[in-house]
């Protein structure tokens, strides 16, 4: 009960992201990461492996023109992170219509009137305006920044895989190096395979396991991928580039 009250008052009111609708999605993807069809991380449409949309290269129009070039329009795209989130979210309270949501969706009205409010009563509304842009644009490209190197450019598991659990969450995941600078950016996340296997714990003790996974790994011959920020995102971009 804690822990969900403070998700609700972290997710939804100080930050506008549904905490109801996030949660079991990315329980999903841990639980089938990288597997088109199971993980809801990927899947057609922008910014997924070229593998899991055999009709991106055939595609008309627009959509069928930013699938196409979905890694060179990979950090523009990016811009926009944060308004695909709350859009999801709040196309989630609505389609459950139960008394979660409607706390959810009474928080997320809480957090939208509040944030235009304090935004308003310093700047003029087109200053206001330009300020929200600017900040929900930044918003969107940390965030993404951040998730992008986790998966983007490792395997795909096929659907009807029977992989062990931990093979599973090895060959999918990519850590990225670069000490603690790296991990306060990122905020752990750059240990995405400790957080696999362990995704329970508490991020500020992921690096302390490491030593042990990595030597689990060499033990029974799974591969360990580390990079540096600059190949990760290079890779990754690998990953959405469309032949």
């Amino acid at each position: 009960m804690a822990n969900r009250l403070t998700g609700l008052a972290i997710g939804n009111g100080l930050i506008g992201l549904s905490f109801g609708w996030w949660v079991p999605k990315h329980n999903a993807h841990h639980a089938h990461p990288n597997q088109p069809g199971r993980d809801p991380d990927i899947g057609a449409g922008l910014l997924s492996p070229p593998e899991t949309d055999d009709s991106a290269t055939t595609r008309g129009g627009l959509a069928g023109w930013l699938a196409r070039w979905q890694a060179e329009l990979f950090f523009p795209l990016m811009l926009l992170r944060s308004t695909g989130l709350y859009y999801s979210g709040v196309q989630d309270v609505f389609r459950r219509r139960d008394r979660t949501s409607a706390t959810e969706g009474a928080l997320l009205l809480v957090h939208a009137a509040l944030y235009v409010t304090a935004v308003l009563w310093v700047l003029s509304p087109l200053k206001a305006f330009v300020f929200i842009v600017v900040h929900q644009a930044v918003f969107s490209m940390y965030l993404g920044c951040s998730f992008a190197p986790n998966h983007k450019g490792m395997p795909l598991i096929d659907r009807d895989s029977h992989l062990g659990f931990a093979e599973r969450q090895v060959v999918t995941a990519r850590n990225v190096k670069g000490g603690r600078w790296t991990g306060f950016v990122l905020g752990g996340l750059n240990y995405q395979i400790e957080h696999h296997l362990f995704p329970t714990m508490p991020r500020a003790n992921l690096a302390r396991v490491q030593d042990m996974v990595r030597a689990f790994c060499v033990e029974n011959q799974l591969p360990y991928c580390e990079e540096g920020p600059i190949e990760s995102y290079r890779t990754s971009m690998r990953g959405l580039r469309v032949a």
